[in-house]
Order: structure tokens, then sequence, then C-alpha cells
């Protein structure tokens, strides 16, 4: 199973673009910062992610706001084909967090 669920915030965002087939595309860099427990050690875990929603999705996740901590949902797939770098494929976008 290919799924991911990350609380981050936006701090990047692109234009909104369309694919040659008309589909919208909202792209963005989130950032994700949490305390974690590996081998019963706390770790501090920060990370910085490409993003992307497609389709009906697209416009709701590219009017959110920035700096704020949010839910997503989706999976990882390659930037394209001949590429390793991964991009997060938002398609549920949860409630806002507070912190």
């Amino acid at each position: 199973m290919n799924q991911l669920k990350l609380v981050a915030r936006i701090i990047e965002k692109s234009a909104l673009r369309y694919t040659p087939a008309g589909v919208p595309i909202a792209a963005a860099v989130l950032m994700h910062r949490s305390l974690q427990h590996e081998a019963n050690i706390e770790r501090i875990v920060e990370l910085e992610m490409n993003a992307q929603a497609a389709g009906n999705i697209s416009r709701a996740f590219h009017d959110l706001p920035l700096d704020v901590e949010i839910e997503f949902t989706g999976f990882l797939a390659r930037r394209n084909r001949n590429s390793k770098s991964l991009v997060f494929h938002v398609n549920e976008i949860g409630t806002h967090l507070l912190d």
C-alpha cells in the first residue's frame, strides 16, 4: 500500500497550472516538524516535501493559507517516469490544526 498521512505547513506555493488535457494542478512545498520515537529515543524530525494536488481538489489545495498546520493524505510517486525524486500527491485535505 502506498498511502501517506502528514501534518505539515505550506511554506511555498506555485501558480495553478493546467495539463494539456485541461486538468488543474496545484503545487506547493510542505514543511513538517515533529517529535518521533525511534529505538526508545526521542528524535526531532524536520523535512520539506514537494506536494501537488490534481483535479477537483487542486483549487482547495491552492487556496490553503501559508504556515498553518494541516493534515494531508495522499500517496508518493516519482516526479516523472525518469526521475528518482518523489512528490507527495495530495488527494485529501484534513482540518486545520491548532498550535
